[in-house]
């Protein structure tokens, strides 16, 4: 059928109004219809009140509430999971089922050793046992760790290594190619379970086989006491220097997720939500795994990677209500145009959601002339555990602004004086810091064994977001660069370090700096600078050479997409390079003071 909406015309052509009105022939009245009413009667008290907690009083697990107590009430029969297989596969997971099945990991973790606090990796794409594993490590009280798929060898040791692991679950096909030559540099990985790429399973050794353990296992569990300080996730997030941080989050955390989701996405029990985020990223986590689930929605999982029209046919045939995106899919989708949005039926879909990296305001509009509906963007991080700023359904969007602050979280524009003390920026539209009053559940407690990281992330009773922003004079917040040099393309941070570390290895490399190069569909590419050593000449095949070095070692997310030869890189006089310096002069933009540069007088 043709798609039938309530859109408008939008001459995109033209400068659009700075104001999406709300619209107010709602579907459903919003979670969050009065902003200031909610806000001003919220407490996370009052949030919490919404779980039912472990039986007998014994604490707060995320997968009691995202699972258990579904399953062992009215909604048992009821669909949780809903996966597409990539060939044309669909199979359903009961609440019921989805019970009996992460109890049976539980059971095998149990079985496997595995105690109270271990590390559980899981390295795979959107496949059912992914999330089978996730929840039943949240009910045995052990940590998950989600990884990246399109991770390389040394993203995944290096992350395995720093966490580690215990255990790690992933598929033959990823372990024959992207483990099993770096197993031996982990002591503490222990287990490994392959989940079957092929009938009958190849037999590997020192390794187990996943669906035998738990056919095996006992589909009986009894959650264990947990505290709500309890550690659950770990999530690993790049920096500018250093290795990859792992961000801690708590069982408590589960409160956040079930109150944003009703509150900046919205959901309501009847709705059918789609989270396209790949869980080996944050997002994919707590709005892909439980949020939804918690809310006792029916979530649709799609393991096939991005195309246009596949998903359109998902939002029309799965009867999608709420739908959670990425800006990156939204641009490529504008690229395609409106056209062959026209040929579905997409009436059931109300609520439009990005996250990831800041939406453009063309984005937002477009989505009004391809759905009928806006784009709503709205703003977190790996460390914040869950969604902060938002644009609310009842809410009139400003395109390009990250919205305003949950209920329950009290947002800010810093500066720093000159003797280092924190200033609260009261002027509309002065740029500075954002940052966030801690104390909301899905907080993070920590990064993973480093104290002293995770305390220079606050000062004068803030949480600094390294997020450069600035507030209106209607509290709406704007997104306008980061403070540090972590390149976001794709929604996905990408520390520079890691990849430098990488290109230095290679024989031809003396010394590399990297950066993100603006870009129209990812936002940035990585682009990396090389010198090279004594008696090496660039070459194109040199080029060659290196990318294809960096992205077998680090895989497609994170390897560089173009590398420049230059005959030094500059450096200040202590010797660290200066990629403001390269990204300037790659921009064409002000150098800014050089005076500390290395050989300036």
């Amino acid at each position: 059928m043709p798609c039938r909406t309530h859109a408008r015309t939008v001459d995109l052509t033209m400068p659009w109004n700075p104001i999406i009105k709300s619209r107010r022939d709602w579907d459903v009245i919003p979670n969050l219809h009065d902003y200031e009413a909610v806000r001003n009667a919220f407490s996370w008290e009052k949030a919490r009140a919404d779980l039912d907690g472990l039986p007998g009083g014994t604490g707060l697990n995320i997968a009691h509430e995202a699972v258990v107590r579904h399953a062992t009430g009215p909604q048992a029969q009821q669909t949780a999971i809903r996966w597409l297989g990539k060939s044309g596969t669909v199979e359903d997971y009961s609440y019921e089922r989805l019970h009996d099945l992460t109890n049976r990991f539980a059971n095998t973790l149990q079985g496997l050793g595995v105690t109270q606090g271990d590390r559980v990796f899981v390295l795979a794409g959107r496949i059912p046992e992914l999330y089978i594993a996730a929840l039943g490590t949240l009910k045995h009280r052990a940590v998950f760790c989600p990884l990246f798929s399109a991770f390389g060898p040394e993203p995944i040791r290096a992350r395995l290594a720093i966490g580690q692991a215990k255990v790690l679950v992933t598929t033959e096909s990823l372990y024959q190619r992207k483990v099993a030559g770096i197993r031996e540099t982990l002591p503490h990985l222990q287990h490994v379970l392959l989940i079957s790429d092929e009938q009958p399973p190849t037999q590997r050794p020192g390794t187990h086989n996943f669906h035998h353990l738990l056919e095996q296992a006992s589909g009986t569990y009894r959650i264990g006491p947990t505290d709500p300080e309890d550690p659950a996730l770990l999530h690993f997030t790049s920096g500018t220097t250093g290795t990859p941080k792992g961000a801690v989050h708590v069982h408590g955390a589960v409160v956040a997720h079930h109150v944003t989701g009703k509150l900046a996405l919205d959901f309501h029990p009847e709705d059918i939500f789609w989270c396209t985020a790949d869980p080996g990223w944050v997002t994919g986590t707590s709005y892909g795994i439980i949020a939804p689930l918690t809310n006792g929605l029916t979530s649709i999982v799609d393991e096939a990677d991005f195309d246009a029209e596949r998903w359109y046919g998902i939002l029309q045939n799965q009867g999608i209500t709420v739908w959670y995106t990425a800006p990156t899919a939204i641009r490529m989708m504008m690229k395609v145009g409106v056209e062959p949005v026209r040929k579905f039926d997409l009436r059931r879909l109300r609520f439009l959601a990005s996250v990831g990296e800041p939406l453009n305001p063309e984005a937002v509009v477009w989505g009004e002339q391809a759905f009928g509906r806006p784009f709503h963007d709205n703003w977190w991080q790996t460390e914040t555990g869950g969604i902060m700023i938002a644009n609310y359904a009842a809410m009139d969007v400003r395109p390009g602004s990250m919205g305003r602050p949950l209920p329950g979280i009290d947002a800010g524009i810093v500066s720093k004086t000159e003797s280092g003390e924190v200033r609260v920026v009261e002027e509309p539209g002065v740029q500075g810091e954002l940052a966030l009053r801690p104390g909301w559940p899905s907080m993070f407690r920590g990064y993973w064994n480093e104290p002293e990281r995770y305390k220079k992330c606050f000062a004068g009773g803030w949480y600094l977001t390294g997020d450069v922003a600035k507030r209106d004079k209607d509290g709406y917040f704007w997104f306008v660069g980061r403070a540090d040099d972590v390149i976001k393309t794709s929604g996905h941070l990408i520390g520079p370090f890691e990849v430098e570390s990488v290109l230095i290895e290679h024989k031809a490399v003396a010394e590399a700096a990297v950066i993100g190069k603006p870009d129209p569909v990812a936002m940035e590419l990585v682009k990396a600078f090389v010198s090279l050593k004594d008696g090496v000449e660039p070459s194109d095949a040199l080029r060659r050479e290196l990318l294809g070095f960096a992205r077998a070692r680090l895989g497609a997310a994170v390897a560089p997409k173009e590398i420049a030869f230059l005959p030094t890189l500059p450096k200040t006089r202590s010797g660290k390079i200066m990629r403001r310096l390269l990204k300037a002069r790659e921009l064409g933009l002000p150098e800014g003071d050089t005076s500390t540069l290395e050989g300036s007088s």
